[in-house]
């Protein structure tokens, strides 16, 4: 038995989980889970009914004990909402009553509105906030809750959606927000104003691997040079180990150095806003064919920091169409 379908084990010990419960709880990759899942299913060990996995013969398990050492409070990250952050969020929750909704189109989703006030405290904490951001992508409007902080000297936002730099422009400007937005596909070349300008750059990339050197080479032109640092989602989903280790190959090859890793930082609501809309063109819901019942999908938040001139590995123009968001892994991106 391999290391995921002994976490798969555990997380069933307690009683019937729903599929997407257990998703959540080991660290493959969506088709790695898959095998493992079916493997387990095969041998009798563990059975599926209606999107609900259980274990039929308690004595097959009784090797193993259920682990559950996560703080509730905080929901696992170790950050809850501190007084200043708590009036933040209540701002920006009202801000994201009237965001636009996700399209298929662009791959998108959001993370919780709690993960994006958290998110600002880890960077508070680690002395990145009074700095100059560069955001590439914004479906989470994470740059209008660090605006409503008023603690960073600049956020610029560059996103290939002209729905949400219009909606990020206009709270700007009702509220009085320091922060601009601005169309820009990241397939093309980064406009000269934004080059070597900024302190910190957060992106949260499409998980394919061209895509991640384009989303990154974006943000680490923008920077300025070295103790520039910059954060980014990143799941074990739709990114196995041999991606992580090309991702890890190209933050080294740039000039950085990994300084920290949150595991499960981000949680991905199914929204009615989100993803939860095209949720039956995911490829994981046509093999599972049941609707989401937890909200499964999370990524580990990262934050790395230039050690020497940061270097893109895309300068110019690199056009690549339906590469940048699919590969083998991306089965819950929309097809």
């Amino acid at each position: 038995m391999n290391r995921l379908q002994v976490q798969i084990i555990q997380s069933l010990l307690k009683g019937r989980s729903s599929v997407y419960e257990i998703i959540d709880r080991q660290d493959g990759s969506l088709s790695e889970f898959l095998e493992a899942l079916e493997e387990l299913r095969s041998k009798g060990i563990v059975k599926i009914d209606s999107g609900k996995i259980y274990i039929p013969d308690k004595n097959s398990a009784e090797k193993f004990r259920e682990i559950n050492a996560k703080c509730d409070l905080c929901f696992g990250t170790g950050y809850a909402i501190d007084e200043f952050y708590s009036s933040i969020l209540l701002s920006y929750k009202e801000i994201c009553k009237n965001r636009p909704p996700a399209v298929e189109k662009f791959d998108q989703g959001f993370i919780s509105e709690e993960g994006v006030v958290r998110r600002l405290e880890f960077i508070h904490e680690r002395g990145d906030i009074y700095g100059k951001f560069f955001i590439v992508g914004d479906d989470d409007l994470f740059s209008l809750a660090l605006s409503l902080t008023e603690l960073p000297k600049e956020v610029v936002v560059v996103d290939v959606d002209d729905r949400l730099v219009n909606f990020i422009n206009k709270v700007s400007k009702e509220k009085s927000l320091n922060v601009s937005a601005f169309v820009y596909d990241v397939q093309k070349e980064l406009p000269e104003e934004f080059r070597k300008s900024f302190d910190v750059f957060v992106t949260d990339p499409v998980e394919t691997i061209e895509g991640i050197k384009l989303f990154f080479s974006r943000g680490v032109s923008a920077l300025r040079g070295i103790g520039s640092a910059g954060y980014f989602g990143l799941t074990t989903l739709e990114a196995s180990r041999r991606k992580w280790f090309e991702i890890q190959r190209m933050i080294l090859d740039m000039g950085f150095v990994i300084t920290d890793i949150k595991r499960r930082f981000n949680v991905y609501p199914a929204d009615e806003k989100s993803y939860s809309r095209f949720e039956e063109k995911l490829p994981i819901f046509k093999i599972l064919g049941v609707k989401t019942d937890y909200d499964w999908y999370t990524s580990s938040l990262f934050r790395i920091e230039a050690v020497r001139d940061p270097r893109p590995l895309v300068v110019g123009e690199m056009i690549i169409d339906e590469r940048v968001y699919k590969d083998e892994e991306s089965l819950a991106t929309p097809y």
